[in-house]
């Protein structure tokens, strides 16, 4: 419909149409798709700067080369993890990072130098082979001049990867016996310096700072302090324990009363490596040999003081009992409906523990009064539980833990940088060494620049394992590891209530219900425990 407001004067309305349109033509965006295989590298790479052949900058030259040249071959990445064992492949970052990608259908191919690189589990080796397989990605294996995409025996792949395996229990069995070796000649010190201590050149020596904290633990255990107040103490005071953190427990405390290291004596092999794989590190009570070493090192305290110290240990069966006016769940129990703690109460003769809103009105709170018994009861067999599978329970939480905390810092922007400049340098020193090789340089001139690119390369790698360290999950990693080491030096069976053992595993109990509890452990886990109300 025209209006007068459509025409202008002296236009019609038909001149206002656009004359000879312009059309554009946008093509679809075509997804296309190269005839190339397309090709990734994978090597396990050496920690040691000196060895070139099989450094990261030397590994990642080779493949990137070997790829390009290639005219059938489209380069996707080099992935590499530096001086991990090959015996787990979860434990390689890369390595998961390379199999991910193949999932997403990024890679064809993939080229490694051996099978020992690859893997040197077997059945971990033939189940991520026949996965890839499935999946259309295949494996060349150039010591081995094995190709995946042409096998149909699969028993020479199981051939060479147990091969490969065997080789790295011979090492495991050459280093374990190089150790039990040492041990015997008193040769053998520690592969990580206690609290008190620095490691330097295979040596223990004193670190002034921290002895001074283990002789204040020492006079203050003498002096009726309890192993938690000291504890405390510290904790309030802000001193950081062995593992860097700035929060000391009882079982912290124990471990260093109990130390003969701090007398200069040391006893080895208190913790042996399973003969068998998947390799563990358990604690020795009696398995194996072990070996006292008297005047190893320099002393942090004298042999009197500690003696003292072990004396008034074996005297204290609940050694924070005399210091605590309160009973052994006071703040520990809390309502799981309402979140107030629980009190103890005594009736008809009976004591119980009940929530605090339940207790000034039954009807502010549904969650009945329990019995103290059966509060004990129910930590006797939760304690049991986790004792007999500890190894199940908690090693592979601590494993998640440690796989997370080497995943959060590869993608950590200071780390990355890090290992580009690490990786820089290691070239550099590569070149350097072809240039001696080929007369171009000196040897002065040599030593001086591979001396000062040893130095910065050294000082790169502290600041990455500095920064590696500092991870919010190291708290819960330390504390894995404390109750772990507590659960294998703890009885196989309660016959009464150790409130110590207590104090040490559990940090919180929840009352869900009149029927069901839950402990939290000091490293966060929960586990629930049923309960037998009592019919009141």
């Amino acid at each position: 419909m025209i209006t007068s407001q459509n025409i202008v004067a002296g236009t019609s309305a038909r001149t206002l149409k656009p004359a000879n349109p312009q059309v554009i033509v946008i093509d679809p965006i075509m997804q296309v798709r190269s005839n190339k295989l397309r090709t990734a590298a994978y090597a396990r790479v050496s920690s040691d700067s000196d060895d070139q052949l099989n450094s990261f900058a030397a590994q990642v030259s080779y493949y990137t080369a070997l790829i390009s040249e290639n005219e059938g071959w489209e380069f996707v990445d080099i992935y590499a993890d530096e001086g991990i064992t090959g015996l787990r492949m979860d434990k390689r970052n890369d390595f998961m990072r390379m199999i991910r990608d193949c999932r997403k259908g990024k890679i064809d191919r993939i080229l490694t130098k051996s099978i020992s690189r690859f893997s040197r589990n077997t059945r971990e080796c033939l189940q991520i082979i026949r996965e890839l397989k499935v999946i259309g990605v295949t494996i060349y294996f150039e010591k081995e001049h094995l190709d995946t995409a042409e096998i149909t025996d699969e028993m020479l792949l199981t051939f060479f990867s147990g091969n490969a395996q065997q080789e790295s229990m011979t090492i495991s069995t050459n280093m374990r016996w190089s150790y039990q070796h040492r041990m015997e000649k008193g040769k053998f010190i520690t592969c990580k310096a206690p609290f008190g201590y620095l490691l330097v050149d295979g040596t223990l020596r004193i670190d002034e700072q921290e002895a001074e904290i283990v002789q204040y633990i020492f006079d203050s255990y003498l002096n009726g302090r309890s192993k938690d107040e000291i504890a405390a103490e510290l904790t309030a005071r802000g001193l950081s324990t062995r593992d860097g953190k700035t929060k000391w427990r009882y079982n912290s405390i124990d471990y260093i009363l109990k130390n003969e290291r701090y007398i200069g004596d040391a006893l080895l092999q208190k913790r042996y490596t399973t003969d068998v794989l998947p390799f563990q590190k358990k604690r020795n009570n009696g398995e194996k040999d072990k070996y006292y070493i008297k005047y190893s090192h320099p002393a942090i305290i004298t042999r009197e003081i500690f003696e003292r110290a072990q004396e008034l240990n074996r005297s204290r069966v609940l050694p924070s009992m005399s210091k605590r006016s309160e009973y052994p769940l006071s703040k520990r129990i809390y309502c799981g409906e309402c979140g107030s703690a629980f009190k103890r109460k005594i009736c008809g003769g009976k004591t119980y523990w009940v929530c605090h809103n339940r207790n000034n009105k039954k009807a502010n709170c549904p969650v009945p009064q329990i019995p103290e018994p059966e509060i004990y009861k129910a930590f006797f067999r939760m304690y049991h539980k986790l004792k007999l599978n500890y190894d199940t329970i908690l090693s592979p939480m601590l494993d998640q833990l440690q796989a997370l905390k080497r995943h959060r810092n590869l993608s950590n922007l200071q780390v990355v940088e890090l290992n580009r400049q690490i990786a820089e340098l290691t070239e550099r020193n590569q070149v350097l060494n072809g240039l001696k090789s080929k007369g171009i340089i000196d040897s002065a001139l040599f030593i001086s620049q591979t001396d000062e690119l040893g130095r910065k390369i050294r000082n790169l790698k502290t600041e990455k394992n500095r920064l590696m360290e500092q991870d919010e999950d190291d708290s819960t990693i330390t504390d894995t590891k404390n109750l772990i080491e507590l659960l294998e030096d703890s009885p196989e069976h309660l016959s009464r209530f150790d409130e110590t053992l207590f104090d040490s595993l559990v940090e919180r109990v929840t009352a869900e219900s009149g029927e069901r509890l839950k402990f939290r452990l000091i490293n966060g886990l929960e586990l629930a425990e049923t309960i037998e109300r009592t019919v009141r």
